[in-house]
């Protein structure tokens, strides 16, 4: 049995504690008076709780950790993965979940010569992890990372040395997977699959990354081996259920945090919204670096997120600027204030993370390159430029101040768009509500197809494999035959799915896309500068188009759709462009239907047809429109999963909604409800698409469309038609509460609309929504009490 539990307040230092409390206290006290504070929180910390594992641990692993306890969570992780169980672990950020699959997969090596694979969505994480490994300095457990970075000669030291490899689902996928012959013996040996930061592994990435752990352990059973697997992640909702579908086996739960935190300050800020009288008002960025530049000059070490990497740059400038003016002798030195993001070089990570850890800088801005769990020690304040867009995300974030006891603070600003201002409503909700599910979907034919190919091509698939695709494998042996890449033998009374096509099909897949074809971005010299499915490059990389990649703008000089190539320039990122176009949808099969109100709600498959027709070409700091350009362009089809919302003639009269307002109405419903949707699920507006029109001949109505925007569906509409009630109820509340007259980008404006947002009818789309309500009692009552 375990130990008792024992409680450890953590280390705290009450002198310098004290002082950072007094600190952040003093600040938050001096925006009492500021309208654009709109919410203070105070979350008590907790002391750590110290528990021991089941059986010793290993006396080198117990030499390794010397006197640092082990926390409860981590304790309970170690039992339950040397029993044989595979868990996921949800505690907070800087937990010590890595604990919980290091400790395991030394004791693999160093007993039984168990070999562990771990997985990081990024290099950088692995590398992370690496050195923290590296650092045991335990005899006999060879650790290395395997990527895209590694050399032929390093590739094959790793797979003849290594009992722990660090990688990632595209070289498990491309690399490992694809030749398996040449790991036999590590395949033989392996224990242990760890999956790192789960909650990214969502939508068609996780789709994907589901298939390939399949292949992974089909080939492991091969070999002869039955690994476990750790998940860690951050707070989602059911987490077990996402690691099982990932990985296909029972998943238990680790998620009662046992490490100490300290006591957390949350203040919400909402700039003055345009709609409000008064001053223009300052863009979320703007905000932000004042109020970063406030806290480094109290003397807090603050980190700012924001959500792209050309903002990173222009809010570290600002932020400087700001500490200088403020400074006694009016400069300060501009190596304490450094923006980071992915592309920065691997040795300036490093830098500015040591730089962090040390306390050299003072202020980091950094995009989600920080959120997925690099280690840069304690932290005073976080400033988040903008709702992250998920709950999850949001925590992730904010965890990210407070080291062990540490107080901290952090500072929602809120920008203009709807999820921002609901949270900025609603601040109760945004502190308590439970985090939004993470889903991936296993019936992706565009998705499961592929990888039955590639499993097929590793070894031929048998009826047995049913054990790992039960509702798939029929379906993939059929369209493979039909399609000439595999063909059906028999082999010792055995039938067998034999690969019979052309090279390996490992190659063609894109685990971040489920478009089977991709076009090629280059420069004037063919220098691939990045791709984009072939689904959405007629919308992303048209001719005329500003196109970014790693923050760095191109203009698209021509596309040739069918030698799968745009030819770019580096441009001058003064303009940016949207796409007009015309969207229609088929609805091709429906899976379910039920009333939700006084509507009606379906699911199903459906054919978008999206034409563009132009674009228009804006400022990027006034949004003015400089130039509209026509196009000439084939429409691009798009089958996917969507819910529809279906109006009745009956409906639409009882809402007041004049025939002339109607299509404003639905078009507004449109926008608002997919603005709001990420408080549902873990997705962001561009996951998902949408289109409306006042008369639907299947249907049979007026009728909104929202679609998963990845062929195949990546289990978004499957969600939303779950949630639709409270989706719904949340969409007409945002409308409702929005203090804008005519709409504006914090209700029914999309920067994504292809036809400009036009045309918009807030007033019809709330008296349309309140109609729909009323008939859905615990919606209509929520609607009502607000």
């Amino acid at each position: 049995m375990s130990e008792p539990h024992a409680l450890l307040d953590g280390g705290i230092d009450v002198g310098t504690h004290g002082e950072i409390g007094r600190r952040i206290d003093a600040i938050v006290d001096g925006w009492r008076s500021d309208p654009r504070l709109v919410h203070v929180e105070q979350l008590d910390g907790r002391p750590g709780r110290i528990e021991a594992p089941n059986l010793p641990l290993h006396p080198l692993v117990a030499e390794r950790i010397g006197d640092r306890p082990l926390w409860s969570h981590q304790a309970r992780a170690i039992d339950q993965v040397r029993a044989g169980h595979s868990v996921v672990v949800t505690t907070s950020t800087s937990s010590g979940k890595s604990l919980c699959y290091q400790v395991p997969a030394v004791e693999a090596a160093l007993t039984r010569r168990g070999t562990s694979l771990m997985l990081f969505p990024t290099k950088a994480l692995a590398h992370d992890q690496l050195r923290a490994l590296s650092e045991w300095g335990s005899p006999g457990v060879v650790a290395a990372t395997y990527d895209g970075d590694c050399t032929p000669q390093e590739r094959t030291w790793v797979r003849s040395n290594a009992d722990v490899v660090l990688t990632n689902p595209e070289m498990l996928h491309g690399g490992i997977l694809a030749n398996h012959a040449r790991w036999a013996d590590f395949l033989h040996r392996l224990e242990l699959v760890v999956v790192d930061e789960l909650h990214v592994l969502r939508g068609v990435f996780g789709t994907h990354v589901a298939q390939v752990l399949r292949r992974l352990r089909r080939l492991a059973a091969r070999y002869g081996s039955s690994p476990r697997f750790v998940f860690t992640s951050a707070t989602i909702d059911e987490p077990a259920q996402l690691a099982s579908q990932l990985c296909g086996l029972a998943v238990r739960t680790i998620s009662l945090d046992g490490s100490p935190s300290g006591p957390r300050t949350v203040v919400v800020w909402n700039p003055r919204l345009a709609s409000e009288p008064g001053p223009p008002r300052a863009s979320v960025h703007h905000e932000s670096a004042e109020i970063a530049a406030h806290l480094v000059t109290a003397g807090l070490r603050t980190l700012v997120f924001c959500r792209s990497r050309r903002a990173s740059e222009v809010l570290a400038g600002e932020i400087r600027r700001r500490v200088a003016a403020g400074s006694p002798d009016g400069a300060t030195p501009a190596e304490t204030v450094r923006s980071y993001r992915a592309g920065y070089l691997a040795d300036e990570r490093r830098e500015i993370e040591a730089a962090l850890s040390d306390g050299t800088l003072d202020c980091v801005v950094a995009t989600t390159a920080l959120e997925l769990g690099v280690d840069i020690g304690g932290l005073d304040a976080v400033v988040l430029s903008g709702h992250p867009g998920t709950t999850s995300s949001f925590w992730q974030q904010v965890g990210r101040s407070g080291r062990g006891r540490r107080p901290s603070l952090a500072v929602l600003v809120a920008g203009h768009d709807q999820l921002d201002q609901w949270m900025a409503r609603h601040p109760a909700q945004l502190l308590g509500r439970d985090p939004e599910r993470a889903v991936v979907n296993l019936d992706n034919p565009d998705v499961f197809v592929p990888h039955l190919a590639c499993a097929a091509q590793e070894h031929p698939l048998r009826t047995t494999d049913r054990a790992l695709w039960p509702d798939q494998l029929d379906e993939g042996v059929r369209q493979l035959v039909l399609s000439d890449r595999a063909a059906v033998r028999r082999r010792h009374g055995e039938r067998l799915a034999v690969w019979t096509g052309r090279g390996l099909p490992a190659p063609t897949i894109r685990l971040r896309s489920s478009a089977a074809d991709e076009t090629r971005i280059v420069d004037r010299d063919r220098r691939l500068i990045g791709t984009v499915g072939s689904d959405r490059a007629t919308t992303v990389v048209h001719p005329g188009a500003v196109y970014l990649h790693q923050g760095q703008p191109w203009k698209v000089l021509d596309l040739d759709l069918d030698d799968g190539s745009a030819v770019v320039e580096a441009a001058d990122g003064a303009t940016y462009t949207t796409t007009r176009s015309a969207t229609s949808f088929r609805i091709l099969d429906v899976t379910a239907t039920r009333p939700i109100g006084a509507a009606l709600l379906g699911l199903g498959t459906v054919e978008i047809t999206d034409e563009v027709l132009g674009y228009e070409t804006r400022d990027v700091s006034t949004h003015e429109v400089l130039e509209r350009t026509a196009l000439e362009l084939p429409p691009s089809q798009l089958v996917t999963r969507a819910v529809w919302y279906r109006f009745g003639d009956a409906l639409v009269a009882s809402a007041d909604v004049a025939d002339g307002d109607l299509p404003g109405a639905l078009h507004a419903f449109e926008h608002a409800a997919i603005g709001i949707l990420p408080l549902f699920t873990i997705c962001d507006r561009w996951d998902v698409g949408g289109v409306s029109t006042a008369w639907s001949l299947e249907a049979r109505g007026a009728t909104v469309v929202i679609h998963d925007a990845h062929p195949g569906g990546a289990g978004i509409a499957e969600l939303a038609f779950a949630v639709s009630e409270d989706h719904v109820a949340a969409t007409a509340q945002l409308i409702e509460e929005c203090p804008c007259e005519d709409g504006c980008p914090s209700c029914v404006q999309s920067p994504k609309c292809g036809s400009g947002n036009e045309p918009l009818h807030k007033e019809a789309a709330r008296r349309l929504l309140r109609a729909t309500l009323l008939g859905c009692a615990s919606a209509g009552d929520r609607l009502a009490a607000s």
